[in-house]
């Protein structure tokens, strides 16, 4: 296992539960889409600050390239936190339309974001960290 097989895995769960989110704030059942949107962020949550406090610090220490890739991927975390906050807005004001404008743009961040991420900065990671107990302990954070 790569150390960082955990974030690809979490990549999948995270878009699972967002899903959920989704289909259930869609349909108006926003008892059921308030639970699955704070399942999801506060899973996406934990892969940013996994990512940002483990991953990044390590990969900058041992490269020195402290302004290149991670700087781009913290940008886009705050550009998806700002999108979770108007999503949570929307679920409280039971605003589907908000709701579904906010998580269509996150979709496509998302989507971006993971494939830099899975084609570009983990494989750089994997190559720099060889045999790091940075994967142990993201093993550990994204249970």
């Amino acid at each position: 296992m790569s150390i960082t097989t955990p974030l690809f895995q979490h990549h999948k769960h995270c878009d699972e539960i967002f899903a959920d989110a989704e289909e259930a704030c869609g349909a108006g059942d926003w008892a059921a889409g308030a639970e699955a949107f704070e399942a999801f962020r506060g899973q996406l949550e934990t892969h940013f600050a996994s990512e940002e406090e483990l991953l990044f610090p390590a990969f900058e220490a041992a490269t020195g390239m402290t302004s290149g890739p991670t700087e781009v991927m913290r940008g886009e975390h705050r550009q998806m936190r700002d999108l979770l906050a108007q999503m949570q807005a929307a679920v409280a004001a039971r605003d589907s339309d908000a709701f579904g404008g906010a998580a269509e743009t996150l979709l496509i961040l998302m989507q971006q974001h993971n494939m830099k991420e899975e084609n570009i900065l983990y494989p750089m990671c994997d190559n720099a960290l060889g045999s790091s107990d940075v994967g142990a302990s993201l093993v550990e954070r994204l249970k």
